[in-house]
């Protein structure tokens, strides 16, 4: 990151990726300027989404006003906006004003299983917002476009490895269907107005600072509590579970590179650990770190789910020499560790949910 001296926005930067992104950068070159924006929405508890504000980026939570940019208390490089993506006018006063080299567009309404309850929330967010992106991307003459996709996109794609040039046209939930159509709509856009995009697919992200409504966390919670845990197809299922820090040096080097170079200058990456684990040796995982046994609750599989996801990461090996490493017992340690300190530092464990996502 030493040679950049950019201007990045990275929109959903009060989340789990967007935060984490924030902080890697920011240490790394105190000239690169970074914006954040974030509708620090309700979807799961905003506690953690501030927690992660401030703790890892150096925004205080008393100091976010709706609209306005706040300054780092940790990086004088880094500001913060509450905002929408789905808001125009917000999203082109910014553009507007803060002439961005470097677009990554993280914001999305997350989860499978929600976009059975609250479909409306993924076409505004994840169509519409991303819309609003593009078309701010196109004005600017922005030099590069990195968008989070998904693994989901796979859908019911049978072979694995998952391999970008497989068929993405089988998609088994509405979330799924977004991403797909936020890579069509890239490839749209660089094909018209030759803007530079790169999709990232990221497959089951988990670490310090995760979402509450993942099965990572949740199964920690309830673990930790000794509360039953919800196991889905009888625990038959596999995930490429891909550690914070992998996913994070992962982007940092896409971002960070030269945009693909090509008539369409269009490329996605699959971003995984390239070694699924069965469900239940992933329980054992906990139970090793916590120390404490699962009380398991087998369940039937659950709408919009798959029973594997599996990266090839040949792609990104290639073009960045990088291929996430980090072994599934020393993440969910580190993960374990950071679980402990935040719940004893901020109180009762909280982020219950009625669903999760793997």
């Amino acid at each position: 990151m030493k040679e950049m001296r950019k201007v990045i926005l990275i929109t959903g930067a009060a989340g789990f990726i967007g935060s984490n992104l924030a902080k890697n950068i920011l240490q790394k070159d105190s000239e690169v300027q970074v914006i954040g924006i974030d509708n620090l929405n309700d979807y799961y508890d905003v506690n953690l989404k501030y927690g992660r504000l401030k703790e890892l980026c150096g925004i205080q939570r008393e100091n976010i006003e709706e609209g306005r940019l706040t300054v780092s208390t940790l990086y004088s490089n880094y500001r913060f906006v509450k905002g929408d993506i789905t808001d125009r006018d917000l999203l082109a006063a910014l553009f507007d004003a803060e002439h961005f080299d470097i677009v990554c567009n993280l914001a999305a309404q997350a989860g499978v299983r929600y976009s059975l309850v609250n479909p409306y929330a993924y076409a505004e967010s994840n169509l519409m917002g991303f819309l609003n992106i593009l078309e701010a991307c196109r004005h600017h003459h922005i030099e590069h476009l990195v968008y989070a996709s998904s693994s989901s996109v796979y859908g019911m794609n049978e072979k694995v490895p998952f391999c970008e040039t497989d068929m993405t046209d089988t998609p088994v939930s509405l979330y799924a269907a977004t991403k797909k159509s936020n890579e069509l709509m890239a490839h749209a856009y660089s094909n018209l107005y030759h803007i530079p995009a790169t999709g990232l697919r990221f497959f089951t992200v988990y670490g310090p600072w995760g979402r509450p409504d993942m099965a990572p966390y949740l199964f920690m919670k309830s673990i930790t509590k000794g509360e039953p845990i919800r196991v889905f197809n009888h625990g038959k299922m596999r995930r490429d579970f891909t550690y914070i820090d992998d996913i994070i040096q992962a982007v940092v080097r896409i971002i960070g590179s030269k945009p693909y170079e090509a008539e369409v200058p269009f490329r996605v990456y699959n971003i995984g650990h390239s070694r699924p684990v069965e469900l239940m040796d992933f329980i054992h995982c906990i139970e090793r770190a916590t120390g404490k046994e699962a009380v398991c609750r087998y369940e039937e599989m659950q709408p919009g789910d798959v029973t594997c996801t599996y990266a090839d990461t040949t792609r990104l090996e290639e073009d960045f020499q990088y291929a996430p490493s980090t072994e599934i017992q020393d993440g969910i340690q580190r993960m374990y560790e950071w679980f402990e300190s935040y719940f004893n530092k901020n109180g009762a464990h909280s982020g219950t949910s009625s669903t999760y996502c793997l």
